[in-house]
């Protein structure tokens, strides 16, 4: 039966025909005859302070859940907002639908009062966009951008509807099968490739299976797991692939890179073969590409085929979906081995060992000293048992939430990789939480992420989402003072923040919330504890840290693997190179 309806009902019809159970969102005047249905509609719309918030609310929701996130935003400055957490959903691979208001149609391009030209503004941030200019291609618009958000390698569609198509009517039509001429992702590898990447594996004596976030984004962990454990392969992990392969596992090496573990950072420059599962080959990953795994030929899996060559050749590529990929690659495996053990490398194994020996993550917690940052996520990892959602901001405690978190399962870890978008923790853990209410959602955050996305405490909680909060405090912009200490001669220049303004605990009580603080390594278990405890309301900790600390390993930007930085001890000469030389 025919059912007449306006463009803003069809609107929220068309998401609820996607499953779509949570929207993000702010409203404002050209998106608002959207919010008038949303009060009909089984979709619960939680209102963020600020639409990035919402932006990276609706980031936080799709990492947790793998599902697709929705974000909402009005015309003008509140699409404008949404760019950043736009960019970030498409640096990071993350599914996402932005839908924005707009000037009515007859106004567009006269300077109308909160009029932006949202579709250019954003299409280099997006996987593709829209402008509804009729309001029945509303039902087709919103199925295509769901299919486009998911499929092939996710990312972010943005739907721009100028609020007089909110206002039309239409006589509501489900939409037909996606047919998009042109979009045709690939998921199977050849089989021919699949079968030169089987006989490369076998014939390597240091091979590395490089994993990164492409593996989590394709729900293919677990294949993953089972290829390495068949194949005998070390596994090291990206920033974005932390939890594809758990930590504990034998075959794991840990995270590669900038500030990664030496043993993953050094395999993959004395490997003879990369297996590289759908990785991008990221900067902070190989560091100078002249000199980076120098040695090693190159497999490279990836379901979008503008990453293979971009920034190293290889030798056998394959185009597909990571899943199927890896249970390809399985079934070819099987009939290679027939039964007989894949080889042992003993040698290479007996090498990572040593390394894994010699240079262990490690950091040193005096007791009677200021709280280091990794002892604090250290003990949060062993009062969960690692069996939390641990959501980071940008910077030192990123890092070293990373290095010491402890990931055993895929969507565990969330952070914002590629684009490094400072503030993003707070909207991401409640995203997260929102998505996955029965979950333990914790945020590691540092006070300079913090102060950027705050206020969404607020929606924390007056929507009744219990995210946890350590706000890991040394009073400066971590990161960004470790650079100025290491590489401009300690000429520290707008990184300090102190750590006594604002008061963390009464600002987390002004917002509803609850307000601890730990000032002593000693009051580190006790306060985590308690955040534990409380599941009413958002906890907020502020932990009290040594602003002195530094994040290592590190390999300087643009500088070659083959030179970690271990400690302070190894820190470039004074008259090494300057900061223009190496970031």
């Amino acid at each position: 039966m025919s059912k007449t309806m306006t463009g803003a009902q069809a609107l929220i019809y068309a998401l609820e025909g996607q499953g779509v159970d949570i929207v993000f969102g702010v409203p404002g005047g050209a998106i608002l005859p959207a919010y008038d249905p949303i009060l009909d509609s089984r979709i619960r719309h939680v209102l963020a302070r600020h639409e990035q918030g919402a932006g990276h609310m609706a980031s936080g929701y799709a990492h947790a859940t793998g599902r697709v996130g929705v974000m909402i935003a009005t015309s003008g400055p509140g699409a404008t907002n949404l760019i950043t957490p736009l960019q970030d959903c498409y640096m990071d691979s993350i599914p996402v639908v932005a839908i924005t208001g707009q000037v009515a149609t007859h106004s567009i391009g006269n300077d109308a009062f909160q009029e932006a030209h949202t579709w250019g503004i954003s299409m280099p941030a997006t996987k593709h966009n829209y402008l509804i200019t009729d309001v029945n291609d509303i039902p087709e618009v919103i199925n295509e951008a769901f299919h486009l958000a998911a499929t092939g390698r996710p990312g972010p569609i943005l739907v721009d509807v100028p609020k007089d198509v909110l206002a039309a009517t239409m006589t509501w039509h489900d939409a037909p099968p996606t047919k998009l001429p042109g979009y045709k992702p690939s998921v199977k590898g050849h089989p021919r490739q699949v079968k030169a990447a089987i006989e490369m594996i076998q014939q390597a004596e240091r091979p590395v299976l490089y994993t990164g976030g492409g593996v989590i984004r394709a729900e293919a962990s677990a294949e993953l797991r089972q290829f390495a454990e068949m194949a005998n392969l070390p596994v090291v992990t990206t920033l974005m692939a932390r939890g594809a392969m758990p930590d504990s596992h034998p075959l794991s090496l840990g995270m590669s890179g900038m500030h990664g573990c030496y043993t993953a950072t050094t395999a993959i420059q004395q490997a003879d073969l990369l297996v590289a599962m759908a990785a991008r080959f990221d900067d902070r990953v190989t560091g100078e590409v002249k000199s980076f795994a120098p040695n090693a030929k190159v497999i490279h899996v990836d379901v979008d085929p503008a990453e293979i060559g971009k920034v190293r050749n290889a030798e056998v590529p394959i185009v597909g979906d990571a899943k199927v990929v890896l249970g390809q690659l399985l079934h070819q495996l099987e009939r290679t081995l027939d039964d007989a053990a894949p080889p042992a490398r003993t040698e290479w194994f007996d090498q990572l060992a040593e390394w894994q020996h010699d240079f262990p993550l490690a950091f040193d917690q005096d007791p009677d000293g200021p709280i280091q940052q990794q002892y604090v996520i250290a003990e949060l990892r062993r009062i969960t048992n690692g069996d939390a959602i641990i959501v980071a901001g940008v910077g030192q405690h990123q890092m070293w939430a990373a290095q010491f978190g402890g990931f055993e399962k895929p969507n565990t870890w969330i952070n914002s990789g590629g684009l490094g978008t400072m503030g993003y923790a707070v909207p991401a853990a409640v995203g997260a939480k929102a998505g996955k209410p029965d979950d333990t959602v914790f945020a590691i955050d540092g006070d300079g992420c913090f102060q950027m996305t705050m206020q969404e405490l607020i929606t924390a909680s007056v929507e009744g989402i219990p995210v946890k909060i350590a706000v890991m405090n040394n009073g400066a912009l971590g990161m960004v003072r470790q650079w100025q200490k290491l590489f401009y001669h300690e000429r520290f220049s707008a990184t300090d923040l102190t750590n006594h303004t604002p008061d963390y605990v009464k600002l987390a009580e002004a917002m509803g919330c609850v307000g601890l603080r730990a000032e002593r390594p000693a009051d580190v278990g006790p306060m985590l504890e308690k955040a534990l405890a409380i599941n009413d309301k958002p906890v907020v900790i502020d932990f009290v840290c040594d602003p002195e600390a530094m994040v290592f390993p590190m390999v300087v930007a643009g500088g070659s693997n083959d030179h970690v930085i271990m400690g302070p001890e190894d820190l470039p000469r004074p008259d090494g190179p300057q900061p223009e030389d190496v970031i």
